[in-house]
């Protein structure tokens, strides 16, 4: 999306439509629940992921990736954000976080700032963690605002390594699987390709994608031999080896999906979502890879309906005063 003339057009039509998008069972949430209360909580946000992102730009995937894996464990709580307690184990530790999950010292340094600015505790780590992953998109070559985050989300006292152990997604399901997993959280087909395109930045560990780059025929050739070179088949300290998920990591664009239909997909659960088949899924990769409208479009409103799974509203919860520990 390099012309600023259609990004504009992408912002005013995504706004319009995400805000039509709104479901009825989350209208406790609202895009202006900061305006009042913390009118410089968002810019201040904003601000610090932006020199996050200036001292490396990987960690704007890394706090995409973090929203995405509260989310999905008992909803979008800030549960992920909890260190171990006396009474719980907590997410940090689960496998597909531990080793992999990172940018939690950004969410301390923002969890700081806005506590200044606001004279007190009043912004949610959960809704931090919603904010900065839109921001860090934005940042990375999105519009300036792909959508509007709902908020006024509240954080959990609880979190559960098992639970994201089982509600996490690992990156060698097949579709079925996926679509599977996707629906226990009241999120469909078009959910799960659409936001399968957050890998439009970031990279992954050697370890994710080593069994598809040796055993998967779905694959270009070239690609898996050169992606081979930096991930051997013995089991070794290569596996932290980083490649990127496409072939811009560090850019918000539709190179994942156009990645995917030239089979270079770098996970197996990537390469999934199209198989040539002529499939929904197919169709689907398809537009998003030649119409970047649909993608932004489509990519705001999921976004906007993962961000509301099971939201802590009203009187649930807390404002955590330390994003890693329940207040006491």
């Amino acid at each position: 999306m390099d012309c600023d003339v259609e990004s504009l057009v992408v912002v005013v039509m995504v706004t319009l439509a995400t805000v039509a998008m709104i479901p009825s069972a989350v209208a406790q949430l609202s895009p202006d629940y900061y305006d009042k209360v913390c009118p410089e909580a968002l810019p201040t946000i904003k601000s610090i992921v932006n020199q996050a992102i200036i001292r490396e730009q990987r960690i704007g995937a890394s706090l995409l990736r973090m929203h995405f894996h509260d989310c999905f464990v008992n909803g979008c709580d800030g549960s992920v954000l909890l260190d171990d307690a006396p009474f719980f184990v907590g997410e940090k530790t689960a496998f597909p976080n531990i080793n992999s999950l990172r940018g939690f010292e950004v969410v301390d340094e923002i969890k700081a700032a806005v506590d200044q600015v606001c004279h007190g505790h009043v912004v949610s780590c959960a809704d931090i963690l919603a904010i900065a992953a839109r921001d860090s998109i934005a940042i990375l070559g999105g519009p300036e605002y792909w959508y509007k985050v709902l908020l006024g989300r509240r954080d959990a006292r609880y979190a559960s390594r098992d639970a994201a152990n089982q509600d996490l997604p690992p990156p060698f399901l097949n579709l079925s699987q996926l679509l599977s997993n996707f629906q226990s959280h009241g999120l469909d087909l078009k959910d799960l390709v659409v936001l399968s395109g957050g890998h439009t930045i970031g990279q992954a560990k050697c370890s994710s994608y080593k069994d598809r780059i040796f055993n998967d025929t779905n694959i270009d050739p070239n690609f898996a031999a050169t992606l081979r070179e930096s991930c051997p088949r013995p089991l070794s300290a290569n596996d932290n080896n980083l490649s990127p998920l496409d072939s811009t990591p560090a850019r918000v664009d539709t190179t994942y999906y156009t990645s995917l239909l030239h089979k270079k997909g770098l996970l197996h659960s990537d390469q999934e979502l199209f198989k040539g088949d002529g499939s929904e899924s197919d169709k689907l990769v398809q537009l998003y890879s030649y119409d970047p409208y649909a993608f932004a479009r489509d990519f705001g409103a999921s976004m906007i309906k993962m961000g509301n799974l099971k939201p802590l509203i009203g009187n649930i919860g807390e404002v955590r005063y330390n994003c890693r520990k329940v207040n006491y």
